[in-house]
């Protein structure tokens, strides 16, 4: 997973915002240019936000919600981890990559931001927006900047109410519909990829055990996977599997490889982006004799997930239709 210029002085006014998930929206007095803003409950907290005129969106997951929105000549570029360049590269949205500016290569920063001339940015809490890094919807604020957060990371800001991963993407793309004034195309996105998911979810086997499925995205001490708040957790169970660590109440973290033998996954899915090829992760895992027992290790049953398909996004349903394609095959 993807864990990881100068300055200059912004001369806009401050304005009162705080951050955050989704629900609905209402619309306040008209502004005096432009649209009425229109405030959104985000992690809990209900934001006022004129309409965006050069909103940032960090990482695929945010990029690719406002892509699919078909909101790229609005924005004022993106920021992406060198690691997802084959998910750019595998996009449906490659088009979009190609003519909205890249503003960094690394994680977003408020400097990146700031020379951007941003008014908006789009990130998750942790991944994008941190204290330590010094970039936090407050921070912005305080330089004019307003702020949202991915709903999908709420479990770990603002009022810290969970949502379900695949409910807190359709809330985000809702949200992202009423800002930017595209109500109509959002709801009928949602409309579709929750059709699609309902599609895959008839498709499971009636009556058969979930198939115990462990998400192994790197490390080698102890493995980085995905807890009950990422998204694969959502990708597998329409699939028709069960995350074995669902009941790990983080979203991307670590854990110790005891607890991923003693789980007995049956599958392995192996998170894919540049760096480490998905075979040499399998190569490792195979490698590791505590894994050796395991009945995925053993009859060899490995999934790779593109990184794209695996964080927040449009793509989460492509990821769940492949797998469950792929459950299938293997008569599960």
């Amino acid at each position: 997973m993807i864990r990881s210029a100068k300055r200059r002085s912004l001369a806009v006014p401050l304005v009162a915002a705080l951050l955050a998930t989704g629900c609905g929206a209402s619309v306040e007095p008209a502004a005096q240019n432009g649209p009425a803003p229109v405030t959104v409950t985000n992690c809990g907290v209900p934001v006022p936000y004129p309409r965006p005129q050069r909103p940032v969106s960090y990482d695929v997951s945010g990029t690719e919600k406002m892509f699919a929105l078909g909101l790229a000549d609005r924005m004022r570029g993106y920021v992406m981890n060198a690691q997802a360049e084959p998910s750019i590269a595998g996009s449906p949205w490659r088009a979009d990559y190609a003519r909205v500016p890249r503003l960094g290569t690394s994680r977003i920063t408020r400097e990146i931001v700031v020379d951007a001339q941003a008014d908006w940015v789009l990130a998750g809490w942790g991944s994008g927006f941190s204290e330590e890094r010094g970039i936090t919807p407050q921070l912005l604020d305080q330089l004019g900047i307003r702020s949202y957060v991915h709903t999908e990371t709420c479990w770990d800001y603002g009022d810290k109410q969970p949502v379900p991963p695949l409910e807190a993407l359709y809330a985000d793309l809702q949200n992202l519909g009423r800002i930017f004034g595209v109500e109509q195309r959002a709801d009928e996105l949602v409309a579709e990829l929750r059709g699609r998911i309902a599609k895959v979810e008839q498709g499971r086997p009636v009556g058969v055990t979930p198939v115990p499925v462990f998400v192994y995205d790197s490390g080698a001490d102890q493995p980085y996977t995905a807890g009950r708040h990422a998204a694969p957790t959502d990708i597998i169970a329409a699939a028709g599997g069960r995350n074995v660590l669902a009941d790990v109440g983080k979203g991307w973290t670590t854990v110790g490889w005891e607890s991923v033998v003693a789980a007995k996954p049956e599958v392995i899915v192996i998170i894919d982006y540049a760096g480490q090829s998905a075979a040499e992760k399998q190569a490792f895992l195979e490698s590791l004799p505590a894994m050796r027992s395991v009945p995925a290790v053993q009859q060899k049953r490995y999934f790779v997930l593109s990184y794209g398909d695996a964080v927040s996004g449009p793509r989460n349903v492509k990821g769940a239709e492949d797998f469950a394609a792929y459950l299938r095959s293997i008569g599960r």
